[in-house]
């Protein structure tokens, strides 16, 4: 779960980070009343959950009232790639002498955490880390022993870090770090971490993603994210409990167990498709989940083709064919479906859809046979179809 940038400063406060004063709000009077309290010069910036805010007009400098209600009442409302601004950091404007980067992410490959650092804040750091490595210093972490202040301290002088504020840096790591362990996230980032004229150093920016998984041992945060811009199909499939991401393809993916619906997706793209979703029916699916999984991925009308690929352990293939049997009746889709059933009651399975035949339902023994014959169906679709 992505939280905005004003949410992500208030987890950092909360375990020790240095934030400047601001205050998240809604309206041009609410954002008039937080400049007075934080005190001026202030920086308006507009809260939505994709970069590029600056350059888009998203983030202004409001010397006095004047101009702080000028800026609030421009990016209120305004559409940043896709993301409509509705909630504003009301923010006491900094100083800054030099500006760096600091971040937390899970290292997946080595299993461990993994911490970096560079003096080259306030930009892109895929650009220092492809241009300028010996610029970014990474560090492994052991989870069991955390992140010592005495490793930060290294960090901070490798990186490069001015050594009047080394101090400053090496706290700040350790915070962004227990920012990042104790609310179980997978990216706690800074940039810029900045060094003030008057050599405290605080973070100017947060962004971080949490752990959804995880959210249940922290209820307090479960209210975080934009909500309001989050896709309206995810936010659906969330509150049925249904792993459904949206992607920019135009053939539904359906498959059972986290694994199988990535490589799925895989072979699908290596078969020259797009997929539209990644939607995770999970072990144990019945036919009412099944059906409701149908919906989720008809909701979206740049499907022009489905693939349901299953492998039947726990999940039952005749349980999944009763499902789309059932979605057909209420749905009655449009599109095509190719359906690969494979495992605990396969034969059973693929009997009853035979048995059904329900128009434009296709079947395919293997998961490459199935994916070549979804991305040949979507490509004969016309263009306008939904369920």
């Amino acid at each position: 779960m992505d939280l905005l940038e004003y949410q992500g400063k208030q987890l950092f406060a909360r375990h020790g980070l240095h934030v400047s004063p601001g205050r998240a709000v809604v309206t041009v009077e609410d954002a008039a009343h937080a400049a007075h309290e934080v005190g001026y010069p202030v920086v308006v910036k507009a809260q939505v959950l994709i970069g590029g805010r600056g350059k888009a007009g998203g983030v202004k400098l409001a010397a006095d009232e004047a101009e702080l209600r000028e800026h609030a009442g421009r990016i209120l409302g305004m559409d940043i790639r896709g993301h409509t601004v509705r909630t504003l950091w009301i923010e006491h404007a900094s100083d800054i002498a030099s500006e760096y980067y600091a971040s937390v992410v899970l290292d997946r490959s080595a299993k461990a955490p993994l911490v970096m650092f560079s003096v080259e804040g306030g930009v892109e750091i895929e650009e220092v880390a492809r241009e300028r490595p010996e610029k970014l210093v990474r560090r492994r972490v052991d989870a069991l022993d955390g992140l010592r202040r005495e490793d930060a301290l290294e960090i901070a002088a490798e990186g490069g870090a001015e050594e009047d504020v080394r101090d400053g840096v090496a706290d700040a790591l350790v915070a962004l770090y227990e920012t990042w362990r104790a609310e179980d996230a997978t990216l706690a980032e800074i940039n810029p971490l900045i060094v003030t004229p008057a050599r405290e150093v605080k973070a100017l920016d947060a962004k971080v993603t949490l752990d959804g998984n995880a959210l249940y041992r922290h209820p307090e945060n479960q209210g975080l994210s934009d909500r309001e811009n989050e896709d309206p199909i995810e936010r659906e499939a969330a509150e049925q409990g249904v792993q459904y991401v949206k992607l920019d393809g135009d053939i539904g993916i359906l498959g059972n167990g986290a694994g199988l619906v990535m490589s799925t997706l895989d072979v699908v793209a290596q078969a020259g498709g797009r997929p539209a979703n990644f939607l995770d029916a999970g072990g144990g699916s019945d036919a009412a989940k099944i059906k409701q999984a149908v919906r989720l991925i008809l909701a979206n009308h740049a499907v022009r083709a489905v693939l349901f690929n299953i492998f039947g352990g726990i999940t039952r293939c005749d349980e999944v064919a009763r499902g789309l049997i059932a979605a057909f009746e209420e749905v009655r889709p449009q599109v095509p479906f190719v359906v690969r059933l494979d495992g605990t009651n396969d034969q059973e399975g693929r009997r009853l859809l035979a048995e059904a035949n329900l128009p434009n339902v296709h079947t395919a023994a293997t998961m490459n046979e199935a994916a070549a014959m979804v991305v040949q169906l979507a490509v004969t679709r016309p263009e306008k179809v939904g369920a």
